[in-house]
């Protein structure tokens, strides 16, 4: 069981392929098992009114078709683990997007949930994502308190392998129907033109990557005031083999994009909507008029949401709002876009470490403060317009961006070209990220100290080549040039290597490890002001200084690092 940047707790053991009654099958469910008993033994700890507010499970589409240890099946389970012990449960009949479990955990006041699935990951994996009663992904100490009670358990109870008691116990509860009118409803929060999306004449195509979407796109859709998107016929259906992609990662742009592309070229479409199996990440296309695609990245998007949601809040807020008292949040290796808006429109932009769980958290406590958090975001495709749920959700994020095109539409203006005019108001803002593989743990470390102490013992890098550095932030160590007392504002995080790079050019850089690949990440932005609008220029600019970062600070080929494979 491993924890990686964004909280969720994944299963290791279901990466290998299913087969029932096969003996390594029936390790995987047994250690999937005492994860449910320790985390039983841990909330039993935690809350005294644990048996009276219950606990919520989900679960996507995963599991071969020949196997009987599908998510469904894995969902069952845990479930079972918990009504044997009195704990009422709330399991949904159906599979969901996983933003209906925290947002199911809130409205129902449960101690906390689970999402049974693995995103994007590969056909064979599967895994755990853990909610905690304020309804966003479990951080530290929760994270490491659960690992601890599920290490304690060393076989699994008597009858835990019967799932029998979801049908019979009266403990059960499936909140689907309540939980998807409640979620339909609270999108009204943030739909401000739906006369407007019922007459416009654009189309949209959607694929769900043959995971959970379909349905709730279509509803959301409509609760929009919207003809309903068109679905790619071969991709609208669960599928767990993933059959018509390579990679069921719609982050990977147009190679997997392919179906929904030619499909909106029949229909005459000019936007593509892209949900991930577990409808939590979406990605936008966009028909140019010279007949090329063009598919926009996490940070591209998150600079039109970022324009989008704070003018619908300058057209509907109240005489007396306060723009003093609203919010934007980002990942600290996503665009800086956001702190260039907040800085010229007057609202606060936060950062937070990678992964929605610093975000979900965040944003609870601003809420709990009396704040208002209009959209927070992460550079791999992962949105949150509002604040009914707290996590990343590609349900409202689809629709939202169908009502954006469909206003943008009405004065001609195209999404790219309202991209343009963001970045000419508030700055270009020019990011590329990519990975090299590294399977040894020795030289990733390495790599990291020799950082720690480029020129002399504990003393950082202050030239990357010919490029001048004007502060370094380590999260390994919480060291931060920039703070009067040299300590990272945001919290240390040990089990993993961040380092951050300011350049006096404007640029931003980080270098960091993946949580559960074998992968050094990096991410580089070049942060212009208004007056730089020579994007040529500043392109020409960030490659030469990302090629800089490779040479002098990965050194890939003395370090045997295998470039991202596209």
């Amino acid at each position: 069981m491993t924890e990686n940047a964004e909280g969720d707790l994944n299963s290791n053991l279901l990466h290998a392929p299913y087969h029932t009654g096969d003996p390594q099958l029936d390790t995987a469910i047994g250690q999937w098992l005492r994860w449910d008993k320790g985390m039983y033994k841990y909330l039993e700890r935690c809350f005294s009114d644990f048996k009276q507010r219950g606990f919520v499970v989900g679960y996507d589409t995963r599991g071969q078709v020949t196997s009987s240890c599908s998510s469904q099946r894995l969902a069952k389970l845990t479930a079972a683990v918990l009504l044997a012990k009195d704990v009422p449960v709330y399991l949904f009949s159906r599979y969901v997007p996983t933003p209906f479990v925290p947002y199911a955990v809130q409205e129902l006041k449960a101690v906390a949930g689970v999402m049974i699935t693995a995103s994007h990951n590969r056909k064979e994996d599967n895994g755990y994502k853990v909610y905690w009663e304020n309804g966003a992904q479990i951080t530290s100490p929760h994270d490491k308190e659960i690992l601890k009670c599920i290490e304690e358990c060393v076989e699994p109870w008597n009858g835990s392998w019967n799932d029998n008691l979801v049908d019979t116990s009266p403990l059960k509860r499936d909140p689907l129907q309540d939980i998807c009118r409640r979620y339909m409803d609270d999108l009204k929060k943030i739909c401000f033109y739906r006369e407007l999306n019922s007459k416009t004449t654009l189309k949209f195509v959607h694929t769900s990557f043959h995971g959970v979407g379909h349905d709730y796109v279509q509803l959301a859709f409509q609760v929009f005031g919207f003809k309903p998107p068109i679905p790619v016929p071969e991709q609208k259906d669960p599928d767990p083999d993933f059959s018509t992609v390579k990679c069921p990662n719609p982050e990977e742009g147009e190679s997997v994009l392919e179906l929904s592309l030619r499909l909106a070229e029949k229909e005459n479409a000019r936007i593509v909507l892209a949900t991930d199996p577990d409808a939590d990440r979406l990605a936008v296309a966009e028909l140019q008029e010279n007949g090329v695609w063009k598919v926009f990245t996490g940070n591209e998007l998150a600079a039109l949401f970022g324009w989008w949601m704070f003018d619908c809040w300058k057209k509907s807020k109240s005489r007396n709002a306060d723009v003093n008292n609203i919010y934007m949040l980002a990942t600290t290796v996503s665009s800086k876009i956001l702190k260039a808006i907040a800085l010229k429109e007057g609202f606060h932009f936060e950062e937070t470490l990678p992964g929605f769980k610093w975000i979900g958290s965040r944003i609870k406590d601003l809420l709990e403060n009396g704040k208002e958090v209009l959209f927070s975001f992460e550079e791999s495709i992962g949105f949150l317009c509002g604040t009914s749920v707290l996590d990343k959700d590609g349900v409202s994020a689809a629709v939202v961006v169908a009502e954006m095109a469909s206003y943008l539409e009405t004065m001609n203006i195209t999404l790219k070209q309202q991209l343009i005019n963001v970045y000419e108001k508030y700055g270009y803002h020019i990011s590329k990220t990519s990975y090299f593989l590294c399977y040894d743990p020795t030289t990733i470390k390495s790599i990291f100290e020799r950082l720690r102490n480029f020129d002399s013992p504990k003393e950082y890098p202050k030239f990357c080549g010919a490029f001048a550095i004007l502060h370094v932030r380590d999260i390994t160590t919480g060291y931060d040039s920039s703070q009067p007392n040299k300590k990272s504002v945001l919290p240390v995080s040990k089990s993993s290597q961040m380092i951050t790079f300011t350049f006096q050019n404007g640029c931003v850089a980080t270098l960091r490890t993946s949580g559960t690949e074998p992968k050094i990440k990096y991410y580089a932005e070049m942060c212009a002001s208004p007056d730089q609008s020579d994007t040529a220029l500043l392109e020409e600019e960030l490659k030469k200084l990302i090629d800089a970062l490779i040479e002098n600070f990965l050194e890939p080929s003395k370090n045997g690092l295998t470039w991202r494979s596209v």
